[in-house]
């Protein structure tokens, strides 16, 4: 199979004026994580999750300045984050919708919920709906072989789940707090 190659000589990171490690990151970092670790890149994944819990996601900007806190190449911190799939590299909506791909949830349906929920909301695994209300992901196993097919929106997860009642289960989330 050959290897899938993009330019990213050419990709431009988009930057904001104000950074995103405030001096209260910096700080938490310094004083919290540091001191636990005997060198510096130790730290990065919980600066990550810092980071990530600070913005709801992990901007390319934010790497940079992480990498440059802990002494690190920026091309390692973005290596380290886009290897962990629980690193939000881009925004996510206000609801995380994960349909189950394991074998047992695909032999029971999955691929009919994962098309369910791609034509409720317009969007394709891995989208964000343009109102920023959802994400569809697809996980490798959400522990629940004995009820599938499952789904987990947000923290509440949907067991023996049919395509007909996908809409419904989206509806209800989008009306929970807050909404």
């Amino acid at each position: 199979m050959p290897w899938i190659t993009k330019d990213s000589a050419t990709t431009r990171i988009e930057r904001r004026d104000e950074p995103y490690l405030s001096e209260a990151l910096v700080a938490e970092i310094r004083d919290k994580y540091l001191p636990r670790y005997e060198r510096k890149a130790g730290a990065l994944l919980p600066a990550l999750h810092l980071v990530q819990h600070e913005y709801g996601w992990v901007p390319h900007q934010a790497m940079v300045e992480v990498a440059k806190l802990l002494d690190l190449a920026p091309a390692d911190v973005i290596d380290t984050a886009s290897f962990y799939e629980e690193y939000w590299l881009k925004p996510k909506g206000k609801h995380v919708v994960a349909v189950c791909r394991s074998i047992a949830c695909e032999f029971c349906g999955q691929p009919e919920i994962t098309d369910a929920v791609r034509e409720h909301l317009g969007v394709d695994v891995g989208e964000t709906t343009e109102d920023g209300e959802f994400t569809i992901i697809e996980l490798e196993c959400l522990g629940s072989c004995g009820t599938a097919p499952v789904m987990l929106v947000d923290h509440d997860l949907h067991e023996n789940v049919k395509p007909g009642q996908v809409g419904e289960i989206l509806n209800k989330a989008k009306a929970s707090a807050g909404h």
